[in-house]
């Protein structure tokens, strides 16, 4: 072709490019295509394609050869479309051809990121609709994860505790649900079923994190030096035998795991005093224990011979289906072992006597977020059985999924509201009623906060 031919197709090609439609099935590989496509990219590119549509042309030649767009024609045909949007490059020489199918590559690897500009449309895309899958964008939930918690609080922040009422002026009642948010909380026994399935109302948790008491006195075991004084927790603390521990644990886990989805990781918290039920109760409940990992303290407990400076967290899978692997050698930058360095509750700080007089156990909200970052993807739901002071609750909204808590004590309940509305400046509101716990709080309307039960089945 002359070159005066080939300049004037050159030029109508830029001013009007023709869309056409296209059998992708009829469309034909490149000779030498040398970008490689994984089936789990493909699957990526069909999620997109299935969120955004095909808004994307395959740049064909005049003889229905894929120049650019083999992982989008592939794609389509998974997807079973019947047509897509091609865009004929025929004011290009076959040279001109291969080397664009080339460039069109190779230019957009060449390309960066801004991370702070990253983090913000990633956080924001997450604001504007919770819902909304972001994973649609390419990037990985383990990436996803890391670039938006760079804009999120400070981990002390998160830690920090309200003070709250006594026993007796306790805001919830058991039997309370509340809502926080996209999070729900009930006041009531996890060895309830009808307990746990209210709190659930048909969804399924696809990771449980929780820290069942450990059948041993607060008293001598957790308080510090005499400078708190706690009630020990309202069961199993210390009044059960191993075999009484054991079916306890069992009833609880198996209620957990009975609104749990297959292949969901469950992380349940124990002391080595009791790993042997608690073993006992995991083999009759899961498919596998994953992994035990410790969590190394900085400071040492009181109430043993070697003063105990370590926390037990079992990692069991339920089912048989993958679990999540947010992890994978570090890939996205999580580098994880299974001893876990975090400072304890009794390591001194300001605050840290605020948090031991609100809940004796009480857990780094860091540790908790980065155990759910490691086995669930946003917008998953985490499950808590045992939601003491609201610790995974918490960790679970500083990492953008959903927490569903089960407390037994009403004061307890109390504080897990009070923190979340504290960090979030948002209103919990009773399930059942719709009014705001502030309003319920300043003592009007028909619940009855005086004459609240204060004994447990």
């Amino acid at each position: 072709m002359a070159r005066s031919s080939q300049d004037k197709i050159r030029a109508t090609a830029f001013e009007h490019p023709k869309i056409a439609l296209r059998n992708p099935r009829a469309l034909k590989a490149a000779h030498r295509n040398a970008r490689t496509h994984s089936a789990k990219q493909i699957r990526q590119i069909a999620d997109s394609i299935d969120a955004f549509g095909f808004v994307s042309p395959v740049l064909i030649d005049a003889e229905d050869r894929i120049v650019a767009g083999h992982g989008r024609v592939d794609a389509a045909r998974k997807l079973g479309l019947a047509t897509v949007p091609v865009i004929c490059l025929e004011h290009l020489s076959e040279a001109e051809l291969r080397a664009y199918a080339i460039a069109d590559n190779r230019l957009a690897e060449l390309a960066g990121w801004d991370k702070d500009v990253l983090a913000i449309e990633l956080a924001d895309l997450v604001t504007i609709d919770s819902d909304f899958d972001v994973s649609v964008t390419g990037f990985e939930h383990a990436e996803i994860d890391l670039a938006i918690q760079r804009q999120s609080e400070p981990p002390d922040i998160m830690d920090e505790l309200p003070k709250v009422p006594s026993a007796e002026e306790a805001v919830t009642q058991v039997g309370t649900l509340w809502c926080l948010g996209e999070h729900r909380i009930i006041c009531g026994d996890v060895r309830d079923r009808d307990v746990v399935a209210r709190l659930m109302d048909g969804d399924r948790a696809r990771m449980v994190f929780t820290d069942p008491p450990y059948n041993v006195p607060i008293d001598g075991h957790v308080s510090g030096l005499g400078r708190q004084r706690h009630k020990e927790f309202a069961v199993a603390s210390g009044e059960m035998s191993p075999a009484e521990f054991t079916e306890f644990l069992e009833v609880a886990l198996g209620n957990l795991a009975s609104v749990s989805s297959d292949g969901s990781l469950h992380y349940v918290c124990m002391d080595w005093r009791h790993l042997g039920e608690l073993t006992a109760a995991g083999n009759r409940v899961y498919a596998e224990l994953k992994n035990l990992c410790v969590w190394n303290k900085t400071n040492g407990g009181m109430g043993s011979f070697y003063r105990s400076k370590h926390e037990l967290v079992f990692v069991y899978k339920l089912g048989r289906a993958s679990n999540t692997n947010n992890i994978e050698l570090g890939r996205f930058g999580r580098y994880r072992s299974n001893v876990w360095e975090y400072a304890g509750v009794n390591t001194w700080r300001k605050g840290r006597d605020n948090d031991l007089s609100d809940h004796p156990t009480v857990k780094p909200v860091l540790l908790v977020a980065d155990a759910i970052q490691d086995a669930s993807n946003r917008g998953d739901i985490v499950l808590d059985g045992f939601g003491g002071a609201g610790t995974t609750l918490m960790a679970a909204e500083k990492v953008g999924r959903r927490a569903r808590l089960i407390e037994l004590e009403p004061r307890y309940v109390d504080v897990t509201v009070l923190r979340w509305q504290k960090l979030t400046g948002q209103q919990a509101t009773d399930a059942v009623t719709g009014r705001p716990f502030s309003e319920i709080q300043a003592g009007g309307g028909s619940i009855s906060m005086r004459k609240r039960k204060t004994s447990r089945s």
